[in-house]
């Protein structure tokens, strides 16, 4: 009964909290719920006052945009309203400057027409005069033949014979007067230039000898070289081409020959074998061949030196052995190699003076004579063996053109080629750098004054400075200035084409007119 009781009372007392929980949170809920109502009121109130705010806002900001774009649309109209302003102004004045134009141009249309039919009337004029002045002519010449007793044509042969003869007068006087003003210039520039590059440069002279002189410690060896029944010398003849003349000259014997190659291969051989004491034939070729290929050497020694000294580089190696051996070859007594330096020399002064390449030039000249290193066993001319050997070993056309056109035998393409003739003729022209034959200097004087007497007019001829002047005297009455100018470029042309010479030659003329009266 008590545990029903307390069960009863649990339940109710249950009940009762439950009833009262459910009153409270009903309660709370209410209050909560209020709150949040009234919350969600003021959220929505600011919520529109901040969009009535915003809108506000880019209203104002769309209406400065407006604002702002409407400006700029109104400036850019201004703009392009003051440009086309001025395009318009800019037509209207080339509209002006136009119909300007085109007045002008009426006008000398107008001013054409006016002249044209100005010269018209001149013509129509000028035909008038032509025809009275041919009658006038014509009858003029009637007269004429009537007086003279010559026809029209015969008068008119006679006249043009004086007026040629007159020309040419006129011509020769005016060829005079030209040649003296260039030689107040040119030859007084080319003096300079010469005497120049000739002052600037000296090179030694060799004399031309055809023997050798071999020194020996006794007359002893004489024998030696000779060898029994001669079988040494005749072996050593045989080997070198050199003839051995052993003689009563005490302690010398002379090799003789016209190759000075050959000749200075036989001396140092000789003089290798008298130094070793071993002379017989086999030893004899061994020392000869042996010297050859130490000549080889020398010669092209000697080419290096040579481009060393001129400076010129880049020679092919056997353009420096030809080079080397011009060493061993004479041009009328002139050692040829020391030729060619002096030449290279002369030629680059000249070409730096006269604004070309010294260094073309100086390669030029060097070269010019190679051909005479193989011309003794080759047929052909001296420089176009020269030519063809600078061609084959890689030279260019200008040198090779100044190696075959320093005799003068083919046209010259380039002013370097004028230069290594001119330094040609200076270095063979100096006094004691050649030498010829009594024989030959004789002839060559006798020919020289014999074309400079072929000419009309010439009563004397002199060959004087050894055959580098000739003077000749005219007949004063046949020959005038005019033409004795012009006689002394006949010569010199006349010369050219018919002698060999080393240099130049100078040709004078003289016409000297004397007045001989005698008071009684």
């Amino acid at each position: 009964m008590d545990s029903i009781f307390i069960i009863v009372g649990f339940v109710l007392f249950s009940v009762v909290t439950f009833y009262l929980g459910w009153i409270l949170s009903t309660r709370l809920g209410q209050g909560k719920v209020a709150n949040a109502e009234k919350l969600a009121e003021k959220i929505v109130s600011e919520a529109e006052k901040e969009a009535e705010s915003l809108k506000k806002q880019k209203i104002i900001e769309a209406k400065d945009d407006l604002f702002n774009s409407k400006q700029k649309f109104e400036k850019e109209i201004q703009n392009q309203r003051q440009e086309l302003e001025k395009q318009r102004r800019q037509i209207e004045r080339n509209e002006m400057e136009l119909n300007k134009r085109l007045d002008h141009i009426n006008q000398k249309e107008q001013d054409v027409k006016r002249l044209d039919q100005s010269v018209r009337d001149r013509h129509e004029h000028l035909q008038k005069k032509q025809e009275e002045l041919d009658k006038i002519i014509e009858t003029q010449n009637e007269r004429l033949e009537k007086i003279s007793g010559m026809s029209n044509e015969e008068a008119l042969k006679e006249l043009k014979e004086n007026l040629m003869s007159k020309a040419k007068q006129d011509v020769a006087q005016m060829v005079k007067n030209m040649k003296d003003q260039a030689r107040l210039t040119a030859n007084r520039e080319a003096k300079e230039i010469i005497i120049s590059a000739i002052q600037r440069t000296a090179a030694d002279h060799s004399t031309e000898a055809t023997v050798s002189v071999v020194h020996l410690p006794n007359d002893e060896m004489k024998g030696r070289i000779i060898g029994r029944e001669g079988r040494n010398i005749r072996s050593f003849e045989n080997s070198t081409g050199i003839d051995v003349i052993v003689d009563d000259t005490p302690e010398a014997v002379i090799l003789s020959g016209f190759d000075p190659y050959r000749r200075e291969i036989a001396r140092r051989a000789l003089e290798f074998l008298i130094t070793d004491g071993r002379i017989h034939p086999g030893r004899i070729e061994e020392v000869v061949q042996k010297t050859e290929k130490e000549m080889e050497e020398v010669i092209t020694q000697l080419g290096e030196q040579s481009m060393l000294e001129t400076g010129v580089h880049g020679l092919h190696p056997e353009l420096v052995k030809y080079l080397g051996k011009l060493h061993f070859r004479t041009s009328y007594g002139q050692n040829v190699l020391k030729h060619s330096i002096e030449m290279s020399f002369l030629a680059g002064l000249m070409a730096s003076e006269l604004g070309l390449d010294p260094v073309v030039a100086k390669r030029a000249a060097l070269l010019h004579d190679i051909g005479k290193a193989i011309d003794r066993n080759t047929e052909g001319t001296h420089f176009q063996l020269g030519a063809d050997l600078a061609k084959k070993y890689g030279e260019g056309p200008i040198v090779q053109n100044a190696i075959a056109a320093h005799h003068g035998d083919i046209e010259m393409i380039s002013p370097i080629s004028a230069l290594v003739q001119a330094a040609d003729a200076i270095s063979g022209s100096r006094p004691g750098a050649r030498r010829e034959t009594l024989e030959g200097y004789i002839k060559r004087l006798e020919k020289l004054e014999d074309i400079a007497e072929s000419f009309q007019g010439v009563s004397k001829t002199f060959a004087i400075q050894a055959g580098r002047e000739v003077r000749v005297l005219v007949q004063p009455e046949k020959i005038n200035d005019a033409i004795a100018d012009q006689l002394a470029t006949d010569i010199a042309d006349r010369i050219q084409q018919e002698m060999e010479y080393p240099g130049q030659i100078k040709v004078t003329v003289i016409r000297e007119y004397r007045a001989v009266d005698y008071a009684k």
